[in-house]
């Protein structure tokens, strides 16, 4: 029972009425107080792992804390947030790899204790666990309702019934194929708006975030929109700069997350900056939600993924402020990945131009000159499906697989005592990179895909922890199937279409946000495969 501010004044009259309680001797305790708070900081501090894991280790039972599991002390209080900025995936690999804790090791993000994996075969406890069936909620996560959906709700009831209702009605092998003409369609529009760029430098994520943006608006909203009408292109401009927002407050690393006397200070203006974005994005959604309130002719035919979740009923029906959530995380996480992806391809076609030439030749092989290349005909490849394999290999778009997992119960990983309340992630991009696993780790040769035994083949989807770009496990991403498959039909249509060569040169430099970039957008110039014209 919690006591109120008056109730506790008489600790302060009682301080007024003891002689000994001088200036001087308050300064001394208060002096006293510091310093045995910068003792317990320096113990906590010493401890492997750092501050947080010192922390749990002093105010636990030693003997089930087990043995401390390696990793860098960082500094006192903040422990090892540094590792968090800039490419973090780089900096958490060079640490393991200096600190022998490839298998597992625990650095303090705060008061945050954390633990990363660098082996495929830890990955694979982690990712496959029931007890890390949750993902630690940011802030800007629940300030921005994803707590609300998917990727970041707890896992249950209302978890299991959102994860069934997207693949059922979106993500399924029936409803991929259903969109196939829409896919087809815009990869026409991209065709046309690359052949009319003549005279100006071209940059390939500019065409493929507005592609793939119109391509989900398409899936969930069930609007769509000319590539190349700039007149209709208000509303698709409005979400761009939502999901943008979006992406910067959910990509930084939020310091009140892990320092929670921070909390009441916004340092970073996260919780300004989200305050302001949510009531702009339940205007947005919800004005088309509201459409097709309006428009809808049968609860028996859906449409669209809003008309899907406007039809279901009993324990499946949302409330509107978690149907904006879940819309509004479809369009968030479905739009940047797959144009980011295309962005990294390309680059390695420009690099590699007999990549390229092998790639246009099995087109060609398949397809021939005449028509243009469809879905099926992309599902005869093989030598472009082990291209992207290999870009996924090296450029995954979630080198740290996106979002952390957090430990629901106390486990064992990788032989270690691993507590409940624990974030735990997979760094892929050292995975992926593991000399150990893959032969020449740096060097960008998709034949290593060809022509290896069928226990040897690579899935990236999530059965093979040696290059899961996606994740696995209860939280692996619902959407891979369908990014694959955009990705895949929309890099062979482009690559019958045009060689794609450098317009100035290809910087491979990443910068991670909320996926892995480019730094420096890639710029190419284009030459018709059809009549050898330069486009640029």
């Amino acid at each position: 029972m919690t006591t109120t501010d008056i109730e506790s004044l008489w600790v302060f009259a009682l301080a007024t009425k003891c002689k000994y309680l001088t200036s001087v001797n308050s300064l001394c305790f208060a002096f006293l107080v510091f310093m045995v708070w910068v003792a317990m900081s320096l113990i906590y501090w010493a401890y492997p792992g750092g501050p947080a894991w010192g922390r749990y280790k002093w105010r636990s039972c030693p003997i089930k804390a087990g043995t401390p599991i390696p990793g860098p002390s960082g500094l006192p209080v903040i422990g090892s947030m540094n590792l968090m900025v800039g490419l973090a995936h780089h900096k958490l690999a060079a640490m393991a790899q200096a600190c022998g804790a490839k298998r597992l090791m625990a650095f303090s993000l705060g008061e945050t204790r954390a633990v990363v994996t660098c082996s495929h075969d830890v990955a694979r406890e982690i990712l496959n666990s029931s007890a890390f069936a949750d993902r630690p909620v940011k802030e800007s996560a629940y300030r921005l309702m994803f707590s609300r959906a998917i990727g970041f709700a707890p896992y249950g009831a209302y978890w299991r019934t959102l994860r069934k209702i997207s693949a059922v009605h979106l993500f399924c092998p029936k409803q991929i194929k259903s969109a196939e003409s829409q896919r087809f369609e815009i990869a026409a529009q991209m065709i046309a708006k690359f052949s009319a760029a003549k005279g100006r430098s071209i940059k390939i994520r500019d065409a493929t975030k507005r592609a793939s943006l119109n391509n989900m608006m398409c899936s969930v909203f069930g609007r769509k929109y000319n590539l190349n009408d700039t007149s209709a292109s208000a509303e698709t401009a409005e979400l761009r700069m939502l999901v943008d927002e979006g992406y910067d407050l959910l990509g930084m690393l939020n310091w009140s997350d892990h320092l929670p006397w921070l909390v009441d200070f916004d340092p970073q203006k996260i919780r300004l900056r989200c305050s302001n974005l949510v009531p702009k994005v339940n205007r947005f959604v919800g004005r088309i939600i509201n459409d097709h309130r309006a428009t809808r002719q049968s609860a028996d035919a859906p449409n669209d993924f809003v008309d899907v979740l406007l039809s279901l009923s009993g324990s499946e029906k949302l409330s509107e402020s978690d149907m904006i959530a879940v819309l509004w995380e479809m369009i968030f996480r479905g739009t940047d990945t797959v144009a980011v992806l295309i962005e990294w391809i390309m680059a390695r076609m420009v690099l590699h131009p007999d990549v390229q030439s092998e790639i246009q030749g099995e087109v060609d092989r398949i397809v021939g000159r005449e028509r243009a290349v469809t879905e099926s005909d992309v599902a005869e490849m093989v030598y472009l499906p082990a291209v992207i394999k290999e870009v996924l290999r090296l450029h995954p778009p979630g080198p740290l697989l996106s979002w952390a997992r957090l430990a629901i119960t106390d486990t064992v990983v990788g032989g270690y005592h691993v507590p409940a309340g624990t974030t735990a992630m997979v760094n892929m991009w050292a995975i992926t990179r593991d000399p150990q696993v893959w032969e020449d780790p740096l060097e960008f040769n998709p034949r290593r895909f060809l022509g290896v035994p069928a226990q040897d083949h690579f899935s990236v989807l999530g059965s093979d922890m040696r290059l899961a770009p996606f994740g696995s496990g209860r939280r692996a991403c619902p959407g891979k199937n369908l990014g694959l498959t955009t990705v895949t039909f929309w890099v062979a249509a482009l690559l019958q279409e045009f060689v794609f060569e450098a317009a100035a040169d290809v910087d491979l430099s990443e910068v991670l946000r909320l996926s892995c970039e480019m730094v420096n957008p890639l710029t190419v110039k284009l030459r018709s495969r059809r009549n050898s014209v330069i486009i640029n």
